[in-house]
């Protein structure tokens, strides 16, 4: 099913221009692109407290502002927590907030966090060896009595 879509024109400085195209070609997207996902970030900013985008390894992805935790892994701390938001606050040491925040972002885009979540969970130990050659496996060991 395609994306229905609006045409609108805007005028930008030709040094704010300049670097609309040096994101877009870093990232391997058209002008139009780069200036739609801008967009669309920047009104997901303005709609919900604490998100913030950034670059990963995986792509663009919603963050919680001034963390280091994308939406998605701070949905399995929730749910790994029986959906306890106070629980995950006081594990984080953050205020609730924040991680009502991750939660309400979640819900108004499932598709994209249930697809982050997904890709999370196809990705073994061995996949990650090769991606990352200095990860170690560490395994929890309950102390005997």
């Amino acid at each position: 099913m395609a994306t229905r879509s609006v045409v609108i024109s805007m005028r930008l400085p030709v040094e704010s221009g300049d670097r609309l195209k040096r994101m877009a070609t870093r990232h391997g997207w058209t002008a139009s692109d780069a200036s739609a996902r801008l967009v669309e970030e920047g009104l997901r900013r303005a709609e919900f407290a604490f998100i913030d985008f950034r670059d990963s390894a995986a792509g663009r992805q919603a963050y919680v502002q001034g963390t280091t935790l994308a939406v998605w892994e701070v949905m399995l701390l929730v749910r790994s927590y029986k959906e306890n938001v106070a629980a995950v606050a006081r594990y984080l040491n953050w205020p609730e907030a924040k991680v009502q925040a991750a939660i309400n972002y979640a819900k108004t885009f499932p598709g994209e966090i249930k697809m982050a979540l997904t890709e999370n969970a196809s990705v073994d130990f061995e996949e990650l060896k090769r991606m990352l050659p200095q990860a170690a496996r560490f395994l929890s060991h309950r102390a005997k009595r």
